[in-house]
């Protein structure tokens, strides 16, 4: 057993500039170096070469998608997934002395980093009301008085049931489940703060909230557009993706306010070129867009290909395609050819010229892709932008056939399963009448809270019990000091986690860590050993088969934790075999078989390699829309009004971070070493600022009702982003984001669009080291 470390990490920043590719023999090294500091070599072996195989483990990292059985590698994983699941095999262990020697109020004040390196979690504790520590507690007395807790409540909708995308298939059921037999449809999710904006616009013009694409159509599209995204950290698989389009002739074009390094190059590092050659050129064209300037981008796009078909008739639209399967094209060509150019090129940040030599990409190309993730979804108009690309993607019929689409990239492993699985406030009465049909009770039809509206609620004192299954959701989520001050009113807090995170050290009156095995370790039940099945970002839903000995033997499945907390909250209130569902999961599939559109026959499917590709019905040319068409939209843009002396704030991940959670304190891409309390700044606006490279400063986010929110001591580092826009780490920078700061429609979190100053915070001497050699090219 790996000894955690005692103390934090040593902060000592250094600067050196944005590396110009990705991945490549460092990845290896690195992802090697990490998994062997938490794991032998012998588990590290296991994990690895079964990761992403056919009757293997799936990362639980991204949710990229897997190639075909008989075309994956041997080492089908990347850096970020090796030390993804390495983390999770760790051999460190928290034991009962550790929260002994450690009181809440001491772990409250540790790093996110710190936290995490402790290790498994190994038994159920409880912090109870008045004490600074948690203890042990027997799981019989844990589920019973949570259960006690539960059944005390004036309303079930005083409880809240929180899901992150590690749950699997069927652990999202059966807490659906539960939650909706109890009463509430209070079940937020992690998709309400990374990718409910493309959920709302999708399914609003083409009747379906999820992607139309596969990769094979991305290996064969002509033109892929990557809009606010960053592959090389957040999904680095999908570089591979890229790289097999490019050799089959496609073009690229990323979209972004930071010249990415993965954007740039991919040295595939199991490939010849990607260890001793220089790889591959990812992106074709650049284009430096400033933050939430992609609505407006799309929208030039769009009037440059009406007056393109105005000036070559039945030569650039689709007009078959437009007649047959759409609706409201012609006002929508009446709205787009009134947007300004004046407006369009001020939104954006970017010329004419190079949104024209872009719109020569588009016409030159018979099958088109665009990929987003939250660069385009975590803005005020995040709907409306996600519109404006269906829009675009309509005018030349990119829908439906091969080779062209839509393609949200979800961030983490099983978040769109959660949502098949049923996890969303708002589901429709179609699945709820499924559910009525197959376990004789009502559900409730009222809509349930988001995340943002738990918060909200928590903060009211109208949500009494908050139970999280996975996830770090007071890190996740915004307006960190509103959010941790809410969580703290509940009457009690429960986190079924793997893994120590600040969410533990966030508690109500009374709260309880009941641990879980993660998902590389062996499930046994009474009806023998388990799998669990998991849903990726293109819709394949396939198994994965945990390979190493539970961390303890104190530790219960997912499934196990939830079907004794309803047996005990429900007291056969509800006619579902609980006992039966623990004991074997194949029950449960065979339960959603007979709700869940797509999956009949999901136990025989759903184990054949490759498991089962969902349906898309947009794919089949059905659009279930009102109309029964695409809906072709009119959209307005509310672009961020900066006052004088502000910028822009986009946060994001370091290159070393999986979600909430550093694994160690470098971003090697972009050229930061030994600290995440940075500032990314356009070196011209530094100029303007008054500022130096090195300074501290503090953030100073400015809401509309006059409040402002501050993150202190941040060092100011120069770097290419888009003018007028500056860019940090989340969740540090997470307190910046107003609760209120929402996208229209959907009440997703603006992450991306956040309007702050930089206060010095310190004399202008500089504490940012620059190597020597480089400084030119860092700043």
């Amino acid at each position: 057993m790996r000894k955690p470390p005692d103390d934090e990490p040593n902060e000592s920043l250094t600067v050196t500039p944005p590396k110009k590719w990705a991945a490549g023999v460092p990845a290896v090294v690195h992802a090697l170096e990490y998994s062997l500091e938490e794991t032998s070599p012998r588990r590290a072996g296991v994990t690895l070469l079964t990761m992403n195989q056919v009757g293997g483990i799936d990362c639980p990292g991204c949710a990229w998608a897997d190639p075909a059985p008989g075309h994956r590698h041997r080492n089908e994983y990347c850096e970020n997934g090796a030390k993804h699941i390495n983390d999770e095999a760790t051999t460190r262990r928290i034991t009962a002395d550790f929260f002994r020697r450690h009181p809440v109020s001491e772990l409250a004040r540790r790093s996110d980093m710190w936290l995490n390196q402790q290790g498994r979690l190994t038994q159920p504790v409880v912090k109870r009301p008045g004490s600074d520590h948690y203890e042990p507690i027997s799981w019989d007395d844990a589920l019973g008085l949570l259960a006690q807790e539960l059944t005390a409540l004036g309303s079930p909708d005083e409880a809240v049931f929180y899901t992150s995308g590690r749950a699997s298939n069927e652990a999202a059921f059966v807490l659906q489940l539960f939650a909706r037999a109890f009463g509430t449809n209070n079940l937020p999710d992690c998709s309400n703060m990374c990718h409910e904006s493309s959920g709302f616009a999708l399914h609003e013009t083409l009747g379906t909230g999820k992607g139309t694409v596969s990769l094979h159509d991305l290996h064969h599209a002509d033109l892929i557009f990557l809009v606010g995204q960053n592959p090389g950290s957040n999904h680095p698989r999908q570089l591979s993706a890229l790289e097999q389009a490019k050799q089959n002739g496609a073009r690229i074009v990323a979209v972004n306010p930071l010249p990415e390094a993965g954007l740039l190059r991919f040295k595939n590092p199991q490939q010849v070129n990607g260890v001793l050659g220089t790889g591959v050129k990812i992106a074709d064209r650049f284009l430096h867009i400033r933050p939430g300037g992609d609505l407006a981008l799309f929208q030039g796009l769009n009037r440059l290909l009406l007056e393109a078909e105005d000036i070559d008739p039945g030569r650039v639209l689709d007009h078959d395609f437009i007649r047959d399967n759409t609706s409201g094209f012609e006002e929508f060509s009446r709205h787009i050819r009134a947007v300004e150019w004046a407006d369009v090129l001020s939104a954006t940040g970017l010329t004419r010229e190079e949104i024209e030599k872009v719109r020569d990409e588009v016409l030159h190309s018979r099958r088109v892709i665009v990929c987003w993730a939250m660069g385009v979804t975590q803005h005020r108009h995040g709907v409306a932008t996600i519109r404006e690309i269906v829009n675009f993607l309509l005018l030349r019929g990119n829908l439906g056939r091969a080779g062209a689409g839509a393609c949200p990239v979800r961030g983490h492993s099983n978040v769109q399963g959660d949502r098949t699985m049923g996890i969303w406030e708002q589901m429709p009465d179609s699945f709820l009448d499924a559910l009525q049909r197959e376990f004789g009770f009502d559900p409730p039809r009222a809509h349930g809270l988001d995340s943002v509206n738990s918060i909200r609620a928590m903060s009211e004192g109208r949500i009494k019990l908050f139970l999280a299954l996975a996830g770090n959701f007071v890190r996740a989520a915004p307006d960190s000091t509103l959010t941790e001050e809410a969580m703290r009113k509940c009457r009690l807090t429960a986190h079924i986690s793997t893994k120590l995170n600040r969410s533990h050290t966030v508690c109500g009156q009374t709260a309880l860590i009941l641990p879980t095995l993660g998902r590389t370790e062996r499930d046994t039940q009474a009806g023998g050993e388990q799998f669990v099945t998991v849903e990726n970002s293109m819709s394949e839903v396939h198994t994965s088969h945990g390979r190493l000995k539970p961390a303890s033997p104190l530790l219960l499945s997912e499934v196990a934790i939830l079907c004794r907390l309803a047996r005990r909250t429900l007291d056969g209130a509800a006619a579902i075999p609980w006992h039966e569902f623990e004991a074997d999961y194949g029950a449960i599939r065979d339960r959603i078989s007979r709700i869940v559109p797509g999956l009949h026959d999901f136990n025989r499917r759903v184990a054949r390699p490759g498991g089962i590709t969902l349906p898309n019905p947009v794919n089949e040319g059905v659009y279930r829309t009102p109309p029964g068409k695409a809906l072709f939209t009119r959209n307005t843009g509310h672009n961020s009004r900066v006052p004088d002396g502000h910028l822009l704030l986009q946060t994001m991940r370091s290159q070393d971070q999986w979600n909430t959670i550093p694994y160690t304190l470098d971003d090697r891409y972009r050229g930061i070493h030994g600290s995440r309390r940075v500032v990314l700044v356009n070196p011209a606006d530094l100029r303007e600022l008054g500022l130096s490279a090195g300074r501290r400063v503090d953030l100073v986010s400015v809401w509309t009702d006059g409040t402002e929110r501050r993150a202190e001591d941040f060092a100011v580092v120069p770097y290419p982003a888009a003018r007028g826009s500056a860019a940090a780490y989340y969740p540090e920078t997470n307190v910046l984001v107003p609760l209120d700061s929402v996208a229209e429609f959907s009440n997703q979190p603006t992450s991306k669009g956040i309007v702050v100053r930089l206060e010095p915070a310190s004399p202008a001497d500089s504490d940012v080291q620059v190597r020597e050699g480089e400084r030119r090219s860092s700043v």
